[in-house]
């Protein structure tokens, strides 16, 4: 009988239990999974908003939503507000749903700005089911009736990081995920190859392992440390580098979305759990010293603080590659984007995906390598562009920090986006990865770029009909929305927190 292939993940947290979880669910009895954690190390633990991918996460892995809402303190999450972004003083809301529908194959956004430049259009979010929801703190199930304007949406979590973690651990060591507890001390590489062999505890133990999963968080003890993978530094786009968290006492009221508000050196979250608000505020060190941006956090709470503030330091960018010999690096150890559009646990999700997809037997294989290396920059790069553009697009003065953003050159990637929709408001459709039409219509339109055109298609429908089918969407979406249950309401009937939770 062959002995089971061993993988070892390095680090526990929500990327290290997520791998666990994922591997123990999907990668067969081929395959011994065992976790180092030590308890001595604490986790960054301040990402609590996702994307509606980690339901399917969540759901390929066979958890039980209820259940892991109960047990995370969670609520929902319809989308992202982003308040004083373009300019103080502004709102929009970026959606998890559509706007409008396409008509005479020609997609929705080109009859909003014919009718927009005739002057028989309301704003772009009157159009959208998930963004009246979330104006009105409503929610419910989406529809599976693709007809129905209510099918038009779907939706994620607000979470606590990690309750998660903890949940997972549960799950995960439930299925035979083997946890050591265990400061690593050391690493051993096979003196020809290079690959790691083993890493060494405090306690004097090793821990071999034919495969070794990198999520050690910032440090990146094995693919950054120990094998030495550059970093791609992307501050010169991104330059914020700090962020400062604290939790407040709960909304009796909890929205169904996340709160990002620009400030004058950065911006700040709030997020609303069962339990508590997280809250946070991201910034740029060389214009706000980190006691200014806690002071600036904490006299913006809406309730009041139920911890001290905690200071977190980072680097926006990620490794030249995520996979190196024997070892794949997930999470904050194959890079970092701060959490502005909540894509931290999305990141972890791609990779753990693309490696139970591509995971080889016993020794590295080329092509697989290569391939979930370009998987994985793939969808890097993508999220920086648009986290970019929040930034680029602006008409704020009330900092350097946002004439800086404004000024600056934009990779080409996003430069050719801009410039196409400004033109015609065209935007890619693409077939893989994160952050689709709509996405890109909310920050382009919520932060003030308009399109001069619209598509030539467009004027076969005529103008009259297609502002009567404006009209007509926007009174079904009032009207039903107004029938939804408030999110609250929703939340304690469907996911109340369980003590377990509490303890």
């Amino acid at each position: 009988m062959t002995d089971p292939i061993d993988i070892v993940i390095v680090g526990g947290g929500t990327a290290g239990w997520m791998t666990a979880a994922a591997l123990a669910a999907t990668v067969g009895k081929d395959y011994r999974v065992r976790l180092v954690e030590s308890d001595q190390i604490g986790t960054v633990g301040v990402g609590e908003a996702t994307l509606p991918q980690m339901k399917d996460f969540n759901d390929h892995i066979g958890i039980l939503e209820a259940e892991m809402m109960a047990r995370t303190q969670a609520t929902f999450k319809l989308g992202i507000e982003f308040r004083d972004w373009g300019y103080p003083g502004s709102s929009y809301i970026h959606p998890f749903g559509e706007f409008g529908r396409p008509r005479g194959g020609v997609d929705f956004l080109q009859h909003w700005v014919r009718a927009r430049q005739a002057g028989e259009a309301e704003p772009i979010e009157a159009y959208s089911y998930a963004v009246q929801a979330c104006r009105h703190g409503r929610f419910d199930f989406p529809v599976e009736d693709k007809s129905e304007i209510n099918s038009t949406y779907a939706y994620a979590y607000h979470l606590d990081a990690g309750l998660y973690a903890a949940y997972l651990r549960e799950f995960a060591q439930a299925r035979g995920v083997e946890r050591t507890e265990g400061r690593i001390v050391g690493v051993d590489r096979h003196a020809e190859s290079g690959l790691v062999e083993a890493v060494q505890l405090e306690s004097g133990e090793k821990v071999s392992g034919d495969w070794f999963i990198d999520c050690s968080g910032f440090r990146s003890l094995l693919l950054g440390e120990t094998l030495e993978v550059p970093f791609e530094d992307w501050s010169e786009w991104l330059p914020c580098d700090r962020a400062v968290a604290v939790p407040s006492e709960r909304d009796d009221r909890p929205a169904p979305f996340t709160r990002s508000t620009a400030l004058e050196a950065g911006w700040q979250w709030r997020i609303p759990l069962q339990h508590r608000t997280g809250n946070g505020h991201v910034f740029c060190s060389r214009y706000i010293s980190d006691d200014e941006a806690t002071a600036r956090l904490l006299e913006n709470l809406d309730s009041a603080a139920l911890a001290d503030p905690r200071v977190l330091r980072f680097q926006a960018g990620r490794r030249s590659r995520s996979w190196e010999g024997n070892c794949i690096a997930v999470g904050l150890s194959s890079g970092f984007l701060e959490p502005l559009e909540s894509t931290s646990i999305y990141l972890v999700q791609v990779a753990i995906m693309a490696l139970t997809r591509l995971f080889p037997r016993r020794r590295p294989e080329p092509a697989l390598i290569n391939e979930f290396n370009r998987l994985v920059d793939y969808e890097y790069d993508r999220v920086r562009d648009f986290l970019i553009l929040h930034y680029h697009l602006n008409q704020r003065d009330d900092g350097e920090l946002w004439r800086h953003c404004r000024e600056m050159s934009v990779p080409d990637s996003l430069a050719e986006k801009m410039e196409l929709f400004r033109r015609r408001g065209f935007i890619d459709r693409y077939r893989f990865g994160l952050f689709a039409p709509p996405s890109w219509i909310s920050v382009f339109l919520g932060q003030g770029l308009s399109p001069a055109g619209h598509e030539p298609l467009a004027d076969n429908t005529p103008l009259e009909d297609a502002i009567g089918r404006m009209r007509e969407l926007q009174a079904s979406i009032d009207s039903r929305v107004q029938v939804m249950p408030a999110h609250g309401e929703f939340v304690a009937d469907y996911c109340p927190a369980t003590k377990a939770a509490l303890s």
